[in-house]
């Protein structure tokens, strides 16, 4: 049995009861209290549940505008009904019954069955529209909420997931994670204020956890999970009851004035590894928002808007995917996405770090001048990929010796230019540098939701820190892939990719599913630094050639000069590479150089561990150092740079730093 909101009446006096009973069959009556009389009950609809050891539902919820019932069950299944039709047959059923009046419990409880399950055959037994087989494990779901349009379940797996209805079919969205430890989620609660509270059971401990500050607001031992209770706040006070070793217990506990001033909320548990800003948006009544993504440590992403006059970062959404730390952020723009459109800013965030697992996101950012940040943020999981997930699956696993190392995704970079009339395919590709020391490329078919590892290549031996994929355009409109790699020893590859994309294309196109392919050798080899390459950017210049700029480890900057030309003879047929020019400034930071951009062909910016930004001029032959700028963030991570045209038609270049901390200049 469970109660369920019903919506249209009152909820002081009416509610929906959801009953589960043999072979897998639910009634929904609905119940309408009576002062000084018994309730009066009407049977208005009858559903089948899927076949399953433990048949009966758990807890349901009413889809008023779309006349739609969704209900969990014991399997951990999600369910969709039908329930406007049912209400019309309820009401033509209950007219036949009974000469035209509504099912009645006159005098005792014992007429309710008679009454109201008599004439039950007239009712059609209701299959469901949509199944989500076992989305919480096989333990159970144990509350669905409708909130703003969107329906959110819990269950006692430790997560909650957020869904939506497309054309009458329930979709994921997202799944959170909350608290670690909490494996046994009961109920989701909205506060006025805009949070949300997480009610579940940590161990043996009844537990209230804010999704806002990250923190438990109650902690009360009740012995754990299996039992009866009701939890209640207001502004006064928080009350919880329930039901240990037979006794009714009550916990109380008054409102106190919080002791805490909490000066700068923190964005991350620990430091930021990682930063790519989404694009700026303009919302009415506030300054220039600029949304950006970060990546940490504590094994969360986080998308967050930074206002140019309040300076505060706010968080608009928490990715809690990851089982490891967050190491690289890659963005794909939709078409048209460079700034704020029509329909705000959207497009696909890749993550990936730790445990050799990537992530893939649609993000979409439109205003919303009710809310603190002024933008709302929607999140959709698309798909994710681990190397080892064959390893997870395997039967006594810990009695065996697992040969492959932790593998750690060192950098992603999104492959520009795949979806053109050369290549008609709506697979998007990824390459990723892997600390394994292999360069791998992914692809992604976003309908499916497949992330599907498509090729590789372990020509550098040793570990690799960054990777750049860019597009080189042909006379006759053709169009090259190209790929630049760097690894620990200080070297640069630059690989040719383009035959291994298209074999790819084929042999999914027709299989779905593929076997990596191996990647051809790379065009040219470039020992830049004697040590790590922690930074690297690639711009191409207005004759159509590509400066390749890089830092190191050694506080070195290093910027050489491509041409990019196709080879005419048989013997040197395919894509060749020509370096025309190299130049080195050795020990231009005191430290590792993190982060370098080249905003223009004569200008280069980079940023160091040293906390110093400073802005080269490139000459023939030398680079000459024109400013430098002290920064605030300690042990910079990455550096990400985009311009802005100002008003009086100024250009201006924009940066944000992240490391300890996150800084825009």
């Amino acid at each position: 049995l469970s109660w369920a909101p019903r919506p249209g009446l009152p909820p002081a006096t009416a509610a929906a009861l959801l009953a589960s009973g043999p072979d897998g069959e639910m009634l929904w009556l609905d119940v309408t209290h009576r002062p000084g009389q018994t309730p009066w009950v009407r049977l208005m609809g009858r559903y089948l549940l899927p076949p399953c050891k433990q048949r009966w539902h758990t807890c349901a919820a009413f889809l008023p505008q779309e006349g739609l019932l969704v209900c969990g069950d014991r399997r951990g299944s999600l369910l969709l009904f039908p329930c406007s039709s049912s209400s019309r047959w309820a009401a033509e059923s209950t007219s036949i019954a009974n000469g035209g009046t509504d099912l009645v419990v006159e005098d005792s409880s014992n007429e309710l069955e008679p009454s109201c399950l008599l004439h039950k055959g007239a009712l059609p037994l209701e299959s469901p529209l949509s199944v989500l087989f076992g989305l919480h494990g096989k333990t159970g779901v144990t509350s669905v909420t409708i909130h703003r349009g969107y329906i959110y379940s819990t269950g006692r797996d430790g997560v909650y997931c957020q869904l939506h209805l497309q054309d009458q079919q329930l979709e994921v969205l997202r799944k959170h994670r909350p608290c670690k430890g909490m494996q046994w989620i009961e109920e989701l609660r909205f506060t006025s204020d805009g949070d949300l509270l997480v009610l579940g059971f940590h161990a043996d401990n009844f537990v209230v956890w804010s999704s806002r500050t990250g923190e438990n607001l109650h902690c009360i031992p009740c012995g754990g999970g299996h039992r009866s209770w009701s939890y209640c706040s207001s502004p006064l006070a928080e009350v919880f009851a329930f039901i240990k070793s037979g006794d009714v217990m009550l916990y109380h506990c008054e409102a106190e004035p919080c002791k805490q001033q909490v000066l700068l909320a923190s964005l991350h548990g620990r430091e930021i590894t990682c930063v790519r800003r989404l694009g700026a948006m303009e919302v009415p009544g506030h300054a220039t928002l600029n949304v950006f993504v970060t990546g940490s440590e504590d094994t969360t992403a986080c998308v967050l808007v930074l206002s140019e006059n309040s300076r505060a970062a706010l968080p608009l959404a928490r990715l809690s995917d990851h089982i490891s730390s967050v190491r690289t952020l890659a963005l794909a723009m939709g078409p048209g996405d460079k700034g704020f459109g029509d329909e705000g800013l959207s497009g696909l965030l890749f993550s990936a770090g730790g445990r050799a697992q990537i992530e893939c996101y649609q993000l979409l950012c439109t205003g919303d001048t009710v809310s603190e940040s002024a933008v709302a943020c929607q999140v959709i999981h698309v798909a994710s990929h681990r190397l080892d997930k064959h390893w997870e699956q395997k039967k006594n696993r810990h009695k065996l010796v697992k040969m492959d190392p932790e593998t750690r995704y060192m950098s992603l970079s999104v492959v520009p230019g795949t979806s053109t009339k050369q290549l008609p395919t709506p697979w998007k590709f990824l390459t990723a540098a892997c600390s394994d020391g292999s360069v791998r490329i992914f692809g992604l078919l976003e309908a499916a939701r497949k992330l599907v590892l498509v090729a590789e290549s372990f020509h550098h031996q040793r570990c690799v820190l960054k990777v750049e994929a860019f597009l080189h355009a042909l006379a006759g409109g053709e169009r090259r892939h190209l790929l630049c790699s760097a690894a620990t020893d200080g070297s640069i590859a630059f690989w040719d990719i383009t035959s291994s994309i298209m074999n790819a294309v084929d042999v999914l196109h027709q299989a779905g599913e593929m076997q990596p392919l191996a990647l051809d050798a790379p065009l040219v080899t470039v020992m830049a630094h004697s040590c790590g390459v922690n930074s690297l950017h690639i711009r191409e210049t207005p004759e159509g050639q590509y400066l390749v700029a890089s830092g190191s480890d050694d506080g070195s900057i290093h910027v050489c000069l491509l041409q990019v030309a196709l080879g005419r003879g048989e013997a040197t047929a395919g894509t060749c590479l020509q370096v025309l020019e190299q130049v080195s400034r050795p020990c231009a930071h005191a430290a590792h150089v993190m982060g370098i951009r080249m905003l223009r062909p004569d200008l280069l910016l980079s940023a160091s561990v040293d906390q110093r930004l400073t802005l080269w001029n490139r000459h023939p032959g030398e680079l000459v150092p024109l400013s430098t700028t002290f920064f605030h963030v300690p042990d910079l991570a990455e550096l990400d740079c985009w311009e802005v045209v100002e008003a009086g038609g100024e250009l201006r270049y924009y940066c944000v730093l992240c490391g300890q901390g996150l800084e825009m200049l």
